[in-house]
């Protein structure tokens, strides 16, 4: 299992690496979009949960409009934001977390820090493994299935890990992206709270 791991690691450093080199002209032309439409900061910051519920700081392309009081995120999200979202384009700077050791390119998303203490015992477990870019859910219906599901996915894939699964939910990602599938919550534009 350790080899195995080891082999993961560097398929997700050289993967990460390649890929940086092969979209930089793809975000540089997304940062320049996002700045004429948004202005600046064109990168969104944000803490998540990785390895062991350790916080890092993981990034995202910015689709939404500067965060206002009472004014919920669906209204924020714009329609350049949209574009990016369908077609995961907000995702890319991640390749930079999975190049530091941050984050893999396949595993859970990485999801707030402050959901960590609303967590049962079982779905705490999907914290064994680093965060991914993609995932089991992600392929298995993304933002179209409800928090139980996605968690039960999410500990599912950590229980089952294995380079063969990694290679699979990695070839079903391509082809949902290139199609823009299941980018969308059912009831909404934004994936609602984690309460618990």
């Amino acid at each position: 299992m350790r080899v195995a791991q080891g082999l993961k690691r560097v398929v997700d450093f050289s993967v990460s690496l390649l890929g940086l080199i092969l979209t930089a002209p793809i975000m540089i032309i997304v940062a320049a979009v996002i700045g004429l439409t948004m202005g600046r900061p064109v990168l969104f910051k944000a803490e998540r949960a990785g390895l062991r519920g350790t916080p890092f700081t993981m990034l995202k392309f910015r689709t939404m409009r500067e965060a206002v009081h009472d004014v919920p995120d669906a209204a924020r999200l714009t329609k350049t934001g949209r574009v990016i979202r369908r077609f995961s384009l907000d995702e890319l700077p991640q390749l930079w977390n999975v190049l530091k050791g941050d984050m893999s390119l396949v595993g859970p998303r990485p999801l707030l820090v402050r959901y960590l203490p609303r967590y049962t015992a079982d779905q705490r477990r999907r914290h064994n493994v680093r965060p991914g870019i993609t995932g089991l859910a992600q392929v298995s219906g993304r933002n179209t299935m409800g928090w139980p599901e996605k968690l039960a996915l999410d500990v599912w894939y950590v229980d089952h890990w294995s380079l063969g699964l990694d290679f699979k939910i990695a070839a079903r990602t391509a082809g949902a992206v290139l199609m823009g599938r299941n980018t969308t919550p059912r009831t909404a534009e934004i994936m609602d709270e984690f309460t618990g």
